[in-house]
């Protein structure tokens, strides 16, 4: 070989390897997060037309139940290089992990997405993905509590629907008989009843901390919701259901043993779909607000985590699957929605469960406030819910039960 013909190969060599390298640089995998619910169904099947448009991306999703994520996300964020690229992010955790430095601050991208239109989540899902001033979670679906009814029976009853805590107490023990039941409640320890009571506390006017950031969950408010919700299990919920959580309280109302329940208006299609788990009820139950009208607000959000190696391909991907037109299939679908712009859209009521269910969604959604927030959310959840189901089994008086609920709380601040 002369030398010239030497040159050129191994410049042609170094050229190719150069753009493999390139190449290699410009494509992405990104490994997603996420728990095994309904909604991620929806999300994979999307999913495929991302990956259709971005031939240079691939995701792969590790689904899995919600006790095991939180577990896996703090590894990952530890770790010098992330497993995750992209995470899911229940409200309680979104200011432990941004001041823990676990999260990338998600403005700028944000402010460059042509057509995004951000103000177009509602406000009161949107406000939790903020901390300190920057945004570090983009709205994913919501699972603020409802007051889902048997509604043939309340109207064979003549029976209005309760919009006070007063009046719910009363009409579901008036529904209770022998082997039926008014409440099918999820007193289950932690937070499970932590979810549910934070309804009835704020029924009563009540809130974990004052204006002052005072700990006020042992007030004359807080005794008295968990008086009445105590009582209620006692006398209209289902005998030895002290463990239920929101999957034994649905199979309850869906299988008939049960006339109402408070949980995540997201059941309410599984309830009335066609050939589900209702079987001949479905079609008979009705979303309504929680007595009171404020929910406790649950909702995930998409981030990506400081440590992820490619943000711009993982923004890619959150900002597509919560873009207007993505997050209008994925509701269509059977998604829970946290756009206004398609929860008061005609065609998904038409295509998806109906105007009553979306319209009565946006008034819940609209007075609805976080389960807890703080850096020590997590915690705060565990001592609550733990000195709560104290009560409800009768370990502790109430007022033991929220006073130590108080201390432990202070001890976390």
């Amino acid at each position: 070989m002369n030398r010239l013909c030497k040159w050129s190969l191994t410049t042609l060599m170094t050229g190719a390897a150069a753009v493999m390298i390139s190449g290699a640089s410009l494509a992405a995998e990104l490994n997603i997060i996420i728990e095994e619910v309904p909604d991620y169904d929806i999300v994979k099947k999307l999913t495929e037309k991302f990956e259709a448009a971005n031939p240079d991306i691939k995701v792969t999703f590790d689904a899995m139940p919600f006790d095991a994520m939180r577990d896996k996300i703090l590894t990952s964020s530890l770790a010098p290089s992330a497993t995750y690229d992209v995470i899911i992010i229940d409200n309680p955790w979104m200011e432990e992990f941004s001041r823990a430095g676990y999260l990338t601050p998600l403005d700028d991208f944000i402010k460059a997405e042509d057509g995004y239109k951000y103000d177009d989540f509602i406000k009161a899902v949107a406000d939790v993905g903020v901390v300190d001033g920057k945004t570090y979670g983009v709205p994913y679906y919501n699972y603020a509590l409802g007051l889902i009814v048997r509604q043939d029976i309340f109207d064979e009853k003549g029976i209005e629907v309760p919009t006070t805590l007063e009046d719910y107490v009363s009409v579901v023990k008036e529904l209770t008989t022998d082997d039926f039941y008014g409440a099918a409640m999820q007193p289950q320890k932690g937070y499970k009843i932590m979810e549910e009571w934070k309804n009835w506390l704020y029924a009563e006017g009540g809130e974990l901390f004052d204006e002052n950031g005072e700990v006020i969950i042992n007030n004359d408010a807080a005794v008295k919701a968990l008086d009445m919700y105590i009582d209620t299990y006692n006398t209209a919920a289902p005998k030895n259901s002290l463990n239920w959580g929101f999957d034994e309280a649905l199979r309850a109302v869906s299988s008939g043993k049960a006339a109402t329940m408070l949980s995540y208006n997201w059941m309410l299609p599984t309830l009335n779909a066609k050939d589900g788990m209702s079987g001949d009820l479905a079609g008979k139950f009705k979303l309504y607000e929680v007595p009171g009208g404020k929910a406790a607000l649950g909702a995930w959000f998409w981030g990506i985590p400081a440590n992820a190696e490619d943000k711009d391909a993982a923004w890619k991907f959150v900002s597509w699957i919560t873009s207007p037109e993505v997050a209008k299939e994925r509701v269509i679908a059977g998604g829970a929605p946290v756009r206004t712009s398609v929860i008061n859209d005609k065609d998904v009521w038409e295509k998806g469960f109906g105007e009553d269910y979306y319209t009565t969604l946006q008034g819940i959604l609209e007075d609805a406030a976080p389960l807890a927030t703080g850096p020590h959310a997590e915690e705060l959840i565990e001592i609550v819910g733990t000195e709560l189901s104290a009560a409800v089994s009768g370990q502790k008086t109430v007022k033991q039960a929220l006073d130590a609920a108080a201390s432990g709380v202070k001890r976390t601040q």
